[in-house]
């Protein structure tokens, strides 16, 4: 799907969910590989909790009682997932991951996160108007097989998302070993529902005109993501089954049912309408900005990207308040057999004489913060070659508030007892 790039539409919002795939046995076969082409199943109790593809293969199902599961598969190995340090550890790391890309991700459960990627879009949309580059392709399925008008500026953004989304399951992939779908729409509803419509390890793009085939495609009202059981049983009693029931029934009896406020978020949500903002939990666990381009093929511009790139990003990490322990430089070169342009990233810990000055007169950091990430690239590219980049990300992560209090003064010890930040917002 190659086409031009149509003007550009501030209305819409993208949002991509990601879903990592049966995430406690991944887990699983990561610590011990062994496992991986083995039918595995994570035990918690007496229920079989997540089981790999292997086992579904063979008849095992999430939440299966752990005999049942035995007697269709009298092969299925089992870990016990009681202690759910290592999932918790993962699923942050894969959270962390993605703050690198964009600040706005909010966590869902171990496994699930929503970012908000409409910021990334629209500096992509205009670096291709720029660029006079007219070609699009999207990433993955799109819902229906519908088609994509090129003409439509929304349809343009979301294939955009696809791409985006693409890259996120590629660095999840590569840096951690985790599969994963996702699903790319206008609000993190539309997001969430489409995201498992090709399992495992694929993703699908929602384009508005569809959304009223994925929400009628929900055979009982509790498949709608925000109604919750009490909400589920109240509504059966009113004889709401399915979302066209739940479109078709009287707004105002509803709201006497209901109250207001509930009645109009579900109705809302029945016609695939979701305001709800990405939030993310805590401040952010890393600043990072990137330039993308047709292309940089010497170090002389490879400096001036970076250049380019940092003092806006000083900036941020200076509003911010902390000081940043590690310094990461993602490059992505380009490649015609490759059909997704592959990234690649380096990093190293920060000076400590450097650290100190975060905060300060920036000006005087960022040279000796060039030299370091030049080292940084030179590590990933013979520049004795020639090279072809078509992008340049700088990321600033290991955040750590400023040491404000020395030991031995009240402010340290009152600081000691005061609960842990990160808490609240």
């Amino acid at each position: 799907h190659r086409k031009s790039v149509p003007a550009r539409s501030a209305a819409c919002r993208a949002i991509v969910h990601v879903d990592l795939d049966c995430f406690y046995a991944q887990v699983e076969m990561i610590r011990n590989p062994e496992l991986r082409d083995k039918p595995l199943g994570v035990q918690q109790k007496y229920l079989v909790v997540t089981c790999n593809y292997e086992a579904r293969k063979l008849g095992v199902k999430k939440l299966m009682s752990v005999k049942d599961a035995k007697e269709k598969c009298p092969q299925l190995i089992l870990v016990n997932g009681e202690d759910l340090t290592p999932y918790r550890e993962m699923s942050y790391k894969v959270t962390e991951l993605l703050g690198e890309f964009c600040p706005l991700v909010e966590r869902l459960g171990f496994d699930e996160n929503f970012v908000d990627i409409t910021e990334i879009v629209d500096k992509r949309l205009n670096q291709l108007q720029q660029s006079g580059c007219s070609t699009v392709c999207v990433s993955g399925h799109v819902y229906n097989d519908q088609a994509i008008n090129w003409q439509d500026a929304t349809h343009v953004r979301l294939v955009i998302g696809s791409q985006i989304a693409e890259e996120f399951r590629e660095a999840i992939h590569a840096r951690l070993g985790l599969t994963g779908c996702a699903g790319v729409a206008s609000n993190k509803l539309l997001s969430k529902l489409v995201s498992g419509t090709f399992k495992p390890n694929q993703q699908t793009v929602l384009l508005p005109e569809s959304c009223p085939d994925l929400i009628r495609s929900l055979d009982h009202i509790q498949k709608l993501p925000g109604i919750g059981y009490k909400t589920t049983k109240r509504l059966e009693t009113l004889g709401v089954r399915n979302v066209c029931d739940l479109q078709a029934f009287p707004s105002a009896v509803l709201e006497k049912e209901l109250g207001v406020s509930v009645a109009q978020r579900i109705q809302k949500l029945s016609y695939g309408e979701d305001d709800s903002p990405v939030a993310p939990s805590g401040p952010p666990q890393s600043f990072s900005d990137e330039d993308s381009f047709k292309q940089c093929s010497s170090e002389v511009e490879v400096k001036q990207k970076i250049e380019e790139l940092l003092p806006n990003l000083l900036d941020r990490v200076h509003k911010d308040g902390r000081q940043p322990h590690t310094v990461r430089l993602t490059i992505r070169q380009f490649s015609s057999t490759d059909k997704w342009f592959s990234r690649e990233s380096r990093q190293c810990p920060i000076p400590p004489h450097l650290v100190q000055k975060f905060g300060k007169e920036s000006s005087d950091i960022i040279s000796p913060l060039v030299d370091i990430l030049m080292k940084l690239f030179r590590k990933m590219i013979d520049v004795d070659l020639p090279f072809h980049l078509t992008l340049l990300s700088v990321c600033f992560s290991n955040l750590k508030d400023l040491p404000s209090s020395k030991k031995g003064s009240i402010g340290f010890y009152l600081k000691q007892m005061s609960p842990p930040s990160g808490s609240g917002k």
